[in-house]
């Protein structure tokens, strides 16, 4: 039971106001805060694709980086990836400079000549231009997840970030978790007032804190442009299993 009080005053601005639990005269207040999960083998994996091209100018950049992503959607929407789980996430032009150390070094090297560093005054300068799409992916179906990977690195994504797996349908694993964590909640404050010589009287208030637990992610480092595609078997994923957690902080009266 949270005790909570909202107060509404005839001015258009109203104020929200929460009231400490009242404790009984010679009561103590007990905090918990107890944890709950609930395990489930996940059916949704997130992971991002992203072509990352380059040109002597911004149009170049562009126009390469927009051909391969065209590409990359219309092959995912071929493996059967809905519109509605294809979601652009970044787009960047940015420029590249160049690197006049770096150039003498390696002009040195590659003519045998004394190294000579370059002068103060020469600044980087504009060499060209990096053009980035990034794309947010979500897998139904992820037995297809490791042939899906395949098929967008032969079609053009050359960054490839994830998977992440989650469940799509969450509120009765949340239940389960929100019932053992009033449960640990519960039987910690019964353990800690049998200690103090007391009893448990009342639950003061219950506030709810949720947290989603996922298993480690694994990283799939796409192939640079043009690699041929992979030999069969598909890139292998292992789904693992999640757990969906809920925090709970309660306050209870104990009393002799």
């Amino acid at each position: 039971m949270v005790l909570a009080l909202v107060l509404l005053p005839a001015a258009a601005e109203a104020q929200n106001l929460t009231v400490s639990p009242v404790l009984s005269p010679g009561a103590t207040l007990l905090s918990i805060t107890a944890e709950g999960q609930s395990r489930r083998t996940p059916d949704l994996a997130l992971f991002s694709a992203g072509v990352v091209t380059t040109g002597t100018n911004a149009a170049e950049a562009l126009s390469a980086n927009a051909t391969r992503m065209d590409r990359v959607i219309a092959a995912l929407k071929r493996a059967g990836i809905e519109a509605r789980d294809l979601q652009t996430s970044a787009v960047s032009l940015q420029p590249r400079y160049s690197d006049p150390e770096r150039e003498a070094q390696i002009r040195a090297r590659e003519t045998r000549q004394p190294y000579i560093p370059p002068a103060q005054t020469e600044m980087p300068r504009i060499i060209g231009y990096e053009a980035r799409n990034t794309l947010n992916i979500r897998v139904r179906r992820l037995a297809n997840m490791g042939r899906i990977i395949d098929t967008l690195v032969t079609e053009g994504a050359n960054q490839i970030d994830g998977p992440s797996f989650t469940v799509d349908e969450q509120r009765e694993a949340l239940d389960e978790a929100r019932t053992e964590a009033a449960a640990n909640a519960r039987a910690r404050a019964e353990l800690y007032a049998k200690a103090a010589g007391l009893r448990v009287s009342r639950i003061l208030s219950i506030s709810e804190g949720g947290g989603f637990y996922p298993v480690s992610q694994i990283v799939v480092t796409g192939r640079t442009a043009g690699a041929p595609p992979p030999p069969p078997p598909p890139t292998p994923i292992a789904p693992g299993e999640v757990a969906l957690g809920i925090s709970l902080s309660v306050q209870f009266e104990l009393t002799r």
